[in-house]
């Protein structure tokens, strides 16, 4: 397999598999969502190796750094060859479960629930 020193970012996170289709991947680029070396990143931008990716992937932030850039997905035991994974450990399930949350179909906060809730995040 050729490889070339640097590709797109949007390909590399899908072919990492840190995505599940490579336009899931482009599109959280442009909004945002991956950032490489501290800056917002469009898809195309060219990556290679020792350039550190972060990304929010289902509301956790992943932070990646690229070892060995690829364009076409591979398998998982050499995806570990292909990056670092510096990602922070997830938060337990007891902190998950302590989050309050709204019912789903509840509708929008009343002026009073809105002011309980920015009062509980710190916001007053």
């Amino acid at each position: 397999m050729v490889e070339n020193q640097s590709v797109r970012l949007d390909s590399w996170v899908w072919a990492v598999r840190l995505f599940k289709t490579r336009s899931d991947a482009a599109a959280a680029c442009r909004a945002g969502h991956v950032r490489v070396n501290g800056t917002a990143a469009k898809p195309g931008l060219r990556i290679g190796p020792d350039d550190e990716v972060r990304l929010r992937v289902g509301g956790l932030e992943k932070i990646v750094v690229v070892t060995r850039p690829i364009a076409k997905r591979v398998g998982a035991s050499v995806v570990a060859d292909c990056l670092i994974d510096r990602s922070p450990p997830p938060p337990s399930k007891e902190i998950l479960m302590s989050v309050p949350r709204r019912d789903r179909g509840a509708g929008r906060p009343t002026k009073r629930e809105r002011r309980e809730i920015d009062k509980l995040r710190g916001l007053d």
